[in-house]
């Protein structure tokens, strides 16, 4: 089912039976805008080179890594950069099936074919069909640590199946897409992987700071240099970057606060579970700090029918064979009043 599809059916439901627990929300932006800072007007220049330093700082990597950290405008627009190089050098591409349908959305308007490996109930990384011939063909797996909708992020384990799979031929390489991480710095799984040097981090304020679309940095690794010019042929508005400035040396603090809004909702969202449904949520993603995806493995049906909770099917995210759902925690009736109360500590400029 498509999300769009999806949500009208939501709509529906709760429409046709309100005592429906909605735990099937999506909109982060709707559900703590009193969080979101307003944009300074503020006319003065910055410099994407100021931002890359600034933001290599603030998550504690090394400051001389500044000339592989493009600019873009999120991480959408840095993998539309990023896949188009992917295509001229006649790259291999794989996308986690069951994540986010825009990755391959991006990824054939470059005109990629990708191939896909499932993420639930948990990742399972792709090895070439049996009896395939080798080629020189560069290889990358893009994945999203933390990863929605399991909601949690790589294991130990997992981190050394991925080691081992770049192993296996030196022409692999990881894309990261760590929108999800609010932490700093990021999570262990994902620098262990940024040492590997076969990595390229992808970042953005879209969650941590709540604006979509505007500013993100992509970390390139040593072997990607020569994509350096299409970011800058293609950078952010000047108000983009300002903006950014004002996000990050203002409001360095949002990202946890936001974390913790999200960890206040989650334990809401428990509170009103039946316990069969609460005990079928794994317990890395009932503990992951700032997580708002609670995959179970339980049919959207049955949780609706049974439970009298909406969730969203699991195919919402992408083609799979997992026959679970997934809870948010993001929908009013866990909001608490907690939003009100923290956006009143950021000061002029945000929204009430």
């Amino acid at each position: 089912m498509r999300f769009e599809d999806f949500r009208e059916l939501r709509q529906r439901q709760l429409r046709a039976t309100p005592s429906l627990l909605d735990a099937a929300e999506t909109n982060l932006y709707r559900a703590l805008a009193a969080l979101r800072p307003e944009p300074l007007a503020d006319p003065g220049t910055v410099y994407r080179c100021d931002l890359a330093r600034a933001w290599l700082r603030r998550f504690e990597l090394p400051e001389e890594w500044s000339r592989r950290a493009m600019i873009s405008r999120g991480v959408r627009h840095g993998l539309g950069l990023v896949f188009h190089r992917l295509r001229a050098v006649r790259a291999r591409l794989w996308l986690p099936a069951d994540v986010y349908p825009v990755y391959f959305e991006l990824a054939r308007a470059a005109g990629l074919a990708p191939g896909s490996y499932p993420t639930l109930p948990a990742p399972v990384l792709p090895s070439p069909p049996a009896g395939s011939p080798a080629d020189d063909r560069p290889e990358y797996l893009l994945l999203a640590n933390p990863s929605k909708p399991l909601g949690r992020y790589l294991s130990e384990a997992e981190c050394d199946e991925l080691v081992a799979w770049l192993d296996a031929s030196p022409r692999r390489h990881l894309l990261i897409d760590s929108v999800y991480d609010l932490g700093a710095p990021f999570a262990a799984g994902t620098r262990r992987l940024l040492d590997t040097g076969r990595a390229v981090l992808l970042h953005s304020v879209t969650k941590g700071w709540l604006w979509p679309r505007t500013f993100g940095v992509v970390l390139l690794g040593p072997e990607q240099a020569e994509l350096a010019e299409a970011f800058r042929a293609d950078p952010p508005t000047p108000a983009q970057l300002r903006l950014a400035d004002h996000l990050l040396t203002e409001h360095g603090d949002l990202p946890r606060q936001v974390a913790d809004e999200l960890d206040a909702r989650a334990r809401r969202l428990f509170d009103r579970l039946p316990p069969e449904v609460l005990d079928a949520i794994p317990g890395a993603s009932r503990t992951s700090p700032g997580n708002y995806f609670f995959p179970v493995e339980i049919p959207a049906e049955t949780l609706r029918h049974e439970y009298g909770v909406l969730a969203l099917p699991a195919g919402v995210f992408g083609p799979t064979d997992w026959p679970g759902a997934i809870l948010t925690s993001l929908a009013d009736p866990f909001e608490g009043g907690t939003v009100g109360r923290v956006a009143g500590t950021l000061g002029p400029g945000v929204r009430r």
